[in-house]
Formats: structure tokens, sequence, C-alpha cells
């Protein structure tokens, strides 16, 4: 057994398993919140207890849309990860050519991270305190100077921590790739630690696997930390509270 570990050691294997993981995790968790942070900010601002709306016609078509983007995230969400990657086999193949693979699988983590972050970006949102937001509306703010200049910015620690949510859960995802041909860890613990059933190598990469949650966790702490200090008066003495905050907005403007 531990020959096999030093053997794919010495051939780079278990490297090329870190490395793919991590370009995986990465690429795949910055274009799902590519489009996971726009759905999450729509299905909060189209939400009946969002932000108010104008006019009737306007709130019906509000509705429509949280309605719409509602279900299209909830079914996303609701298809196991492996029968999704599955699913999606022909979808890369038609995009990238093939289905197998560090790209192909990509897509399939993309489509699965995307709704699940759209709900962490809506929850998030939620937290931001809805007097902030009518200071702001008094102000004539239009919806779009609310979600990047109130919304955002007061939601950055509870987003940033998503994120490390997010990254992790799709370091999973990678990992329960491996048993489709995606290559990385999850690859490496199929076909040599399951399949030839070397138990050490599958613990190695288990322990790969744990060093990774680990540091994504503490770099996204430090992270929310030093964003959340930012957001206080640059005395320290007390948090931003509404007027702060519209003052900072009225500044920006």
């Amino acid at each position: 057994m531990s020959e096999m570990l030093v053997k794919l050691w010495d051939n780079g294997l278990l490297q090329m398993g870190v490395w793919e993981t991590i370009y995986m995790t990465l690429l795949s968790t910055g274009f799902a919140y590519l489009f996971g942070l726009p759905m999450g900010v729509i299905l909060w601002v189209t939400d009946k207890n969002g932000l108010p709306q104008v006019g009737k016609g306007k709130q019906t078509a509000c509705r429509i849309i949280n309605c719409v983007l509602g279900f299209v995230v909830n079914f996303f969400r609701s298809i196991p990860c492996i029968i999704l990657m599955v699913a999606m086999m022909p979808v890369a193949r038609l995009i990238l050519g093939k289905s197998l693979g560090n790209g192909s699988v990509i897509v399939t983590l993309i489509i699965a991270a995307a709704p699940y972050i759209a709900r962490m970006v809506e929850s998030s949102v939620k937290e931001v305190p809805s007097g902030v937001i009518e200071a702001a509306q008094s102000m004539g703010a239009s919806t779009l100077q609310i979600v990047w200049k109130v919304y955002l910015p007061e939601a950055k620690p509870s987003l940033i921590l998503g994120g490390a949510i997010s990254l992790v859960t799709i370091l999973a995802y990678t990992a329960i790739a491996g048993t489709v041909g995606a290559g990385g860890l999850g690859d490496i613990a199929v076909r040599y630690g399951h399949q030839r059933g070397i138990t050490s190598v599958m613990w190695v990469t288990v322990v790969f696997l744990i060093i990774l949650v680990q540091v994504v966790q503490l770099i996204f702490n430090w992270l929310s930390r030093r964003i959340d200090k930012r957001l206080d008066q640059p005395s320290g003495a007390k948090k931003s509270g509404p007027l702060d905050l519209l003052a900072r907005f009225a500044h920006t403007k």
C-alpha cells in the first residue's frame, strides 16, 4: 500500500490531483458566482417583502419574475449532483466537444452551484436592515443604486462567509465528479483507493481535502473580519447605523 502511495507521489499524480481539484473548484466557483450573485439579488428585490415597488403593474411583473426564477433555482437545487453530472454530459459535449475531463465537469459544477449560491446571496441581503433601505429610497435612490451602494456593501461579511461555504461545497462536488472521470483527488480516490482496494490512497486523498477545506475557511474568516472592520467608523468606536450609511451613500452618489 505504501509503495503505491510513493509511486503516485513520485509520478506526480497526487500533486496533479490536488492542482486539478483546486483548478476545478476556483473556476467553477467564479463562474457560479457570476450567475448566482445576480440571481440571488433579483430573488430578493422582486420578493413581496423586498424592495417596495411602485405601481400595480410593476408588482405583478416582479411577482412573475420571482416565481419563474425561484422555480428554476429550486429545480436545479433538487437534483443530486451525481445525477446532474450524468444528465449534463450531452450539454458538456455540445459546448466543449467532450463529456469527460476537467473542463466538461466544470459546466455541470457551475449549473449545480449557481442556484445554491443564489439562495445564499438572497439570505445575505435579507439581513440588511430595512431602515437603511428606506433611508436610501427617501433620497430618491434607484433600485440599481440601492443594490450596489447599500445591499452589497452591507452584506459583504455575510457574503464572504457564504463564499467559504460555497467553495467547500463545490470542493465536495469535485470529489464526486471523480466518479465520472473528471480528474482531481476524487478520481484518484476512486481509481486507486476504491477500485484497487488500496485504502491508504483513499485516506491520503481525504487528508488533502481536509487541508484544503481548513485553508479555505481560515482565509475567508480572515477576509470577513477585515471587511467587517471596514464597515465601522474610522475610530472603531461603533458600528455604522442607518444615518452613517446614508451619509456614505450620499458621498458616493
